[in-house]
């Protein structure tokens, strides 16, 4: 057994003020005993041929470079090698047009509306999906806060020319704010196959909505009501049966918890924060690894 930790090109873009979890799941892995290699997905040099099992940690540009990412999951496909999490899970991930499919099968979900490229927004169809007095904009494919706008409802005539001049490149999603965001946080529930971990909230830096740690914003360790969890495994038990990892982010709104993220592609796991973290890394890997 010969693995591939796959990571990406680090320009500091989306790890400032992170714990190097790529160096963590190593760790593990040598304590496990298995052998591996540390390699960044888009790098032409590596021969993925060489490896037994592929574990996606930490592909975060993935959405900078999407049809080459895409490229990428189709080879390693064609390989035959295996993959946690599998690639079709991956692929069906990496788009948030998931949270509109997911809505669809009745859980409460921040979903929003698609602006479709090309076309330019409308803001009377946009109101009749979209129930708000702030937009969030936000590349349909995107990560890390990347072109993500707060658009007053009754400013959007400022805004509009540069959302049009956006979605000339792309598909963009239109989400309500969500005050809750901003007034309490987001939380975090972290899985491994399938079982709880331990749980984080997220609460962005004042007068900011974006609660990404390089924004300033704070994270701190929470034990989720048996509620939000149980709406947290409800995801995971149908949108992500065989996840090796998994991270349901979400807020609760008059006591009920609503999907913002289903993250099953290469999710910050909070590694060191919570005492249970890596030991249930641990195990998890080990099982589905060793048997």
């Amino acid at each position: 057994m010969h693995i591939a930790i796959v990571s990406y090109f680090s320009t500091g873009a989306y790890d400032t003020n992170t714990i190097d979890e790529d160096k963590i799941l190593s760790a593990i892995l040598t304590e496990l005993g298995i052998s591996h290699e540390i390699q960044a997905w888009s790098d032409p040099q590596v021969d993925w041929s060489n490896y037994s099992h592929l574990l996606i940690k930490s592909t975060w540009d993935y959405f900078d470079y999407y049809p080459e990412f895409l490229q990428w999951i189709e080879k390693i496909q064609q390989l035959g090698i295996p993959v946690l999490n599998d690639l079709k899970t991956v692929k069906w991930n990496s788009s948030k047009n998931y949270l509109l499919e997911i809505e669809e099968k009745g859980y409460p979900v921040i979903a929003g509306m698609i602006l479709p490229k090309g076309i330019r927004p409308n803001l009377e169809l946009i109101k009749q999906k979209v129930t708000s007095e702030i937009f969030v904009v936000k590349p349909l494919v995107s990560g890390g806060a990347k072109n993500t706008l707060k658009i007053p409802v009754k400013d959007w005539a400022e805004y509009e020319e540069k959302v049009f001049q956006l979605v000339q490149n792309e598909d963009f999603l239109v989400q309500p704010f969500v005050s809750e965001v901003a007034e309490v946080g987001e939380y975090s529930m972290i899985f491994f196959n399938r079982t709880f971990s331990h749980g984080v909230l997220k609460t962005p830096a004042k007068s900011d909505f974006r609660v990404q740690h390089y924004f300033g914003g704070t994270i701190q360790e929470i034990h989720p009501s048996a509620t939000m969890l149980e709406s947290g495994q409800k995801l995971i038990d149908t949108f992500g049966a065989d996840t090796l990892y998994s991270r349901v982010d979400g807020v609760e709104i008059d006591g009920v918890f609503h999907l913002m993220e289903l993250e099953l592609i290469e999710p910050y796991l909070f590694l060191g924060l919570s005492e249970k973290a890596i030991p249930n890394y641990r195990d998890a890997l080990k099982k589905r690894l060793l048997g």
